[in-house]
């Protein structure tokens, strides 16, 4: 009999792997339900739905392997991450969902919630106030008006699979709807910055690198208590604290 491989748990979801098949639970059955219309909409390749029944999503595997995870090495060709650069144009490409996505917050939203945290961060002393205010001045770039697309929300290189330099499909629309484009390639290239130009190349058209900058700074300075709390490691090699580092 095969094993369960816990792929990620939490107290929001939890996400198992039985040989060729996976289940998500997720405790909002609205959020699960967005899930699958929005892989039902994506112009791109995405799990198969083999049955879905709130709370709980039954998928089959994807063929192929991911480009690696945050903090792990990066794998594949440059080719490979330019292929995933133009599977993100064509989603940012398609038809608007009617779904407002977590990419989406508004500005005036995502900046409070931004100071609140910084605030936090450093009243906590989760992390040192020179790291919290210098990344919070790169973040401002990210607040800004942008043009609406179909935005993934997630999409962390983990959520992405290629057999050797072609997308096979994406997985985890549990955050997609309308949003900034920019900050799917920002969160695409979290923690491997030596790839973004591939992925620009394979996106194909010219974007701004100061934004993306600055989505990795806001992006990791919103989840570094979060993550602590639900017992990750952002503190790990090549994580979020070594991206806000980086940008000292």
């Amino acid at each position: 009999m095969d094993e369960v491989e816990v792929v990620v748990a939490h107290s929001e979801r939890a996400t198992l792997r039985v040989g060729d098949v996976f289940l998500k639970v997720d405790a909002d059955g609205a959020r699960l339900g967005a899930e699958v219309e929005a892989m039902s909409l994506a112009p791109v390749p995405t799990p198969e739905v083999l049955w879905y029944q709130p709370p709980a999503l039954a998928m089959a595997a994807l063929p192929g392997t991911t480009l690696g995870r945050l903090g792990g090495p990066s794998t594949g060709s440059p080719a490979a991450w330019a292929a995933a650069g133009a599977a993100i144009r064509k989603l940012h490409d398609a038809p608007l969902p009617s779904r407002l996505g977590r990419a989406g917050r508004s500005i005036a939203v995502l900046a409070a919630e931004l100071d609140a945290e910084c605030e936090l961060l450093v009243a906590n002393g989760v992390l040192p106030a020179d790291l919290v205010t210098r990344n919070r001045q790169v973040a401002e770039a990210a607040l800004r008006p942008w043009t609406p697309a179909f935005t993934h929300g997630d999409l962390q290189i983990a959520h992405v699979f290629l057999d050797g330099d072609e997308v096979t499909g994406i997985i985890d629309w549990s955050e997609a709807g309308r949003g900034d484009a920019l900050y799917d390639l920002a969160t695409f290239t979290l923690g491997h910055e030596e790839h973004l130009a591939d992925v620009i190349t394979g996106y194909g058209t010219d974007v701004d690198r100061e934004v993306i900058h600055a989505w990795w700074s806001l992006r990791s300075l919103l989840a570094v208590r979060w993550l602590v709390e639900h017992g990750f490691d952002p503190f790990a090699p090549g994580c979020e604290v070594d991206v806000l580092r980086s940008r000292l």
